[in-house]
């Protein structure tokens, strides 16, 4: 029997039927579609290119608010969660999440393109390999990790902590509440996938004019539509068919080898190439850096108007936010448990490290052989075609066919993983938040990226991928700035709460063993449940004590169900109207027994507990082993807590205390 598809039909109708009219003026008329497309991105930035400047410096200056303030404290999760992974392990998927096809396509060609022609220095002078690596560490450092760090701090926020979908429309709840589920919620997902979608079309674009370079200097096949078009065909059938096999580990196994050779061909050109001088030209980058930081974010060309900063800043920046729910639903997948501090720090400082530094092995490099011994022909090179320049750059290099066939299938694996995880992303915004969905789903989410990337090479080649980058990015900088907003006031009214917490005596949570017998008590402790013994008590004692609270809120005029979530757990979500939902649930946790508790060798040295869960995230506790009573008893003793917290609430805002100030 086959599995019928999972999806939010507005969402998921409303995106291919904006993404199908971009493919229809491609496909059927490529020659007008890219006079239209750079018509449109002209206008556009005309129109909006400060707003794509002003955004990415207000995305970049929140996150270090938020990781210096008292925000840093709260966590991707319940105030008791614990990291997923390894710090060592989840450092390694962020340092891997910072490659990709771009750093391949433009390690070489953005330095030299800025060394042969700078936004103002003299070219190729001493000066304009100043301006050309400090530009390209602009384009590349913490500010693309901002944009990120923004969306995948929502996503991990409210995920986590408000057990909501891991969706972009989530992160609008401190705002819109139940409303997320409606219109506005809709648009919201509807611009994260059309923006996505473009964002890896511009990425796999870039990827197959690379291979076709390389396949052109080592074999000699043409440059131009005839290969690039059955190469992205070719790559999207093998994408595919990870995606209908589902060889998840083969295909993270191999995207992990890819890192390493990656890593590897850098070291190369790093022991060939001039190492003294790379680690001093390092250092100095850094300092350029630093050094132009704030002028370089703000600085917009007012007063000397120049199409540079529209093919190269501004395009950055429309593309890195046209990425942000890609990269921010992998980052925040793999950080529930961490603290807001934590998250922001490792996100925007462990990458972009590894790319400044791979840009100075690849850029300081080149533009050393280009004044050396290549005379300029590899500026030259790279000004007539900016997708041959690595393979050029190795030229000068030993070994430089198997450095120039590494980097094909670099760039080829690349091309895989991004269009094969771009599926499954863009498949769990569609479905709603949901992450099991149809293998036909997938593929076809698969084979529309093969589409839109060969219609706008068709279309206009890179300036058409850049137009539609720039426009498909234009309605979700408008969303980003909305989550910044939201995201400040939950984390507002998480902290408001642990203080309300702190202070009240309605604040403490019931205790679990009140009530019960000294001997019942004694019991527990030198008892472990088994998970079966939590999981009847979660059926037969919890979930008919929540179902009786349920009815008697009821009956009494309040909206409230009972209701399986996810991992056994089981919650009454009681909805109000201007403020977070009353939630009370108990999900089965295993934790590790005590080294001296009075257990015999060679038994499971785990405990399972029923412990509660909270609309706040706030700490939770085990209730294991109340009576359905002290259960209800429980309840109303938080339910009372809550009341005294929205009661907190009104008061506040009826004295004139800005909204959101104190919300349970």
């Amino acid at each position: 029997m086959l599995k019928s598809f999972v999806i939010n039909p507005p969402v998921f109708f409303g995106s291919v039927l904006i993404i199908g009219f971009f493919l229809a003026i491609g496909i059927v008329m490529p020659e007008q579609a890219g006079a239209m497309f750079g018509a449109l991105q002209s206008a556009i930035l005309d129109a909006f290119g400060w707003l794509y400047l002003l955004s990415v410096g207000i995305f970049l200056v929140t996150v270090l608010l938020l990781c210096l303030g008292n925000y840093g404290q709260l966590k991707l999760g319940p105030d008791d969660a614990t990291p997923d992974f390894r710090f060592i392990s989840w450092v390694a998927m962020l340092f891997a999440a910072g490659m990709g096809i771009g750093l391949m396509f433009y390690a070489v060609g953005e330095p030299m393109t800025h060394f042969m022609r700078p936004p103002k220095a003299e070219p190729r002078s001493i000066e304009a390999t100043r301006e050309a690596m400090s530009v390209t560490f602009f384009h590349w450092g913490i500010h693309a990790w901002a944009i990120y760090a923004v969306v995948g701090l929502s996503l991990a926020y409210f995920g986590y902590r408000y057990n909501l979908p891991l969706t972009i429309r989530s992160g609008l709840y401190p705002l819109l509440k139940e409303r997320i589920n409606g219109p506005i919620g809709h648009a919201v997902d509807i611009f994260a996938i059309v923006g996505t979608m473009f964002g890896i079309a511009t990425s796999l674009g870039l990827g197959v004019s690379q291979i076709n370079a390389g396949l052109n200097y080592l074999v000699g096949l043409p440059m131009g539509p005839q290969v690039q078009l059955p190469l992205i065909a070719l790559v999207t059938a093998l994408a595919t068919v990870s995606v209908v096999t589902g060889l998840d580990k083969g295909i993270r196994i191999l995207s992990e080898s890819n890192l390493v050779v990656a890593v590897l061909l850098m070291l190369f050109v790093l022991v060939v190439g001039p190492t003294a001088s790379l680690f001093r030209d390092f250092v100095q980058n850094i300092g350029l850096y630093l050094d132009t930081l704030v002028l370089r974010t703000f600085n917009i060309y007012a007063y000397e108007p120049t199409p540079w900063i529209d093919g190269w800043t501004l395009f950055y920046w429309a593309w890195w936010i046209s990425w942000s729910p890609f990269v921010g639903m992998f980052i925040a997948r793999i950080s529930r448990g961490r603290t807001v501090r934590e998250f922001i720090v490792a996100v925007l400082f462990i990458p972009a490290g590894f790319t400044f530094f791979w840009m100075t092995v690849f850029g300081n490099t080149a533009i050393y052989i280009d004044t050396g011994v290549a005379a300029g022909a590899l500026g030259a090179a790279v000004a007539d075609d900016v997708s041959v320049g690595l393979f050029q750059f190795f030229e000068y290099l030993p070994f430089s066919g198997l450095t120039s066939t590494l980097a094909i299938i670099l760039v080829a694996v690349f091309f895989v993983t991004s269009s094969d995880s771009g599926s499954l992303v863009i498949d769990s915004i569609a479905a709603g938040g949901e992450t099991e969905t149809t293998t036909g789903q997938r593929v076809f989410w698969c084979v529309l990226e093969g589409l839109v990337a060969a219609s706008l090479l068709l279309a206009g080649g890179l300036g058409a991928l850049q137009s539609a980058t720039i426009a498909s990015a234009l309605p979700f900088t408008f969303v980003v700035l909305t989550l910044v907003w939201a995201l400040v006031q939950g984390m507002r009214a998480d902290l408001a709460q642990q203080h309300a917490n702190a202070v009240s005596s309605l604040s403490a949570p019931a205790q679990p063993a009140a009530g019960l017998t000294w001997q019942r008590r004694l019991a527990l402790m030198l008892h472990a449940p088994s998970q079966k013994e939590v999981e009847r008590f979660v059926a037969d004692e919890v979930r008919p004590a929540l179902e009786q609270v349920a009815k008697e809120l009821c009956d009494r005029g309040r909206e409230t169900v009972v209701q399986e979530e996810e991992n056994g757990a089981v919650a009454l979500r009681s909805h109000a109207d201007g403020v977070r939902d009353f939630v009370y649930g108990v999900f089965p946790t295993k934790d590790r027994l005590p080294s001296l508790s009075g257990h015999r060798a060679g038994k499971p040295q785990f405990r399972y507990e029923a412990k509660t869960y909270f609309a706040s995230g706030a700490r939770g506790y085990d209730v294991m082993g109340m009576t359905r009573d002290q259960l209800i008893a429980d309840i109303l003793a938080q339910f009372e807590r809550y009341l005294h917290l929205v009661q907190s609430h009104e008061s506040q805002l009826v004295q004139g205390a800005p909204e959101h100030t104190v919300e349970p």
